[in-house]
């Protein structure tokens, strides 16, 4: 296809701009997410006010370091679920009801992440309600971009028709999550660690899907 063709985002064809209401949707579905990922931010800003007479920075650091590492987590996991989500909309060109109703759906757990994200520094390690809030909310965000996805596989009529997203990627990242979850709450001391497991992702689409 010639540049002439194409527009200068390289994206898609030229003559195939967005629907006015998909462009609407998903600068609103942005938006949320930024909020989301900024909300995670305020429980350290309250912390720098306990800083009194005689605590240095790194005490304070140490005092709260729970706190800090769920932050990191939980900016990381929604940076990386919007990655996924503007990649797999990247060429949905036409809006469709069931599609939006999906990734508001995905939006739904991404704004509850902040609350979960803050309960656990304060929750012991073994308690389980939490994981399941925690690392289950992920779980159905990835199920729910699955879903949406599946929906472009679907209705290619959706798509300028240069790529499709595979949900292939998002049912096996719900099922290493699953695992996670269940090892975090059989085994109290590996925790969050087990989140690790979703560096397995691409060995596990490889060996299921052929490649070497």
């Amino acid at each position: 296809m010639s540049e002439s063709t194409r527009d200068p985002t390289g994206d898609r064809a030229a003559g195939q701009e967005r629907e006015r209401d998909l462009e609407r949707f998903l600068t609103f579905v942005d938006a949320v997410v930024a909020i989301a990922i900024t909300l995670l931010v305020l429980p350290l800003v309250e912390i720098s006010q306990e800083l009194r007479d005689g605590m240095t920075v790194p005490d304070l650091l140490q005092e709260h370091n729970g706190e800090l590492w769920a932050f990191f987590l939980s900016f990381a996991v929604i940076a990386r679920m919007w990655f996924i989500q503007h990649g797999s909309s990247r060429h949905v060109i036409a809006y469709s009801r069931s599609y939006a109703n999906l990734t508001v759906l995905w939006l739904l757990t991404i704004v509850l992440l902040p609350f979960s994200t803050s309960l656990v520094p304060a929750a012991p390690d073994d308690d389980v309600l939490t994981k399941v809030l925690y690392i289950g909310t992920i779980a159905l965000g990835v199920l729910f971009l699955g879903l949406a996805e599946l929906v472009i596989v679907r209705k290619p009529e959706l798509t300028d028709g240069l790529g499709n997203p595979d949900p292939t990627e998002a049912w096996i990242n719900v099922g290493i999550l699953l695992v996670a979850l269940a090892v975090s709450v059989l085994i109290p001391a590996i925790g969050y660690f087990a989140l690790l497991l979703l560096a397995l992702d691409r060995p596990v689409s490889r060996v299921i899907k052929g490649k070497p």
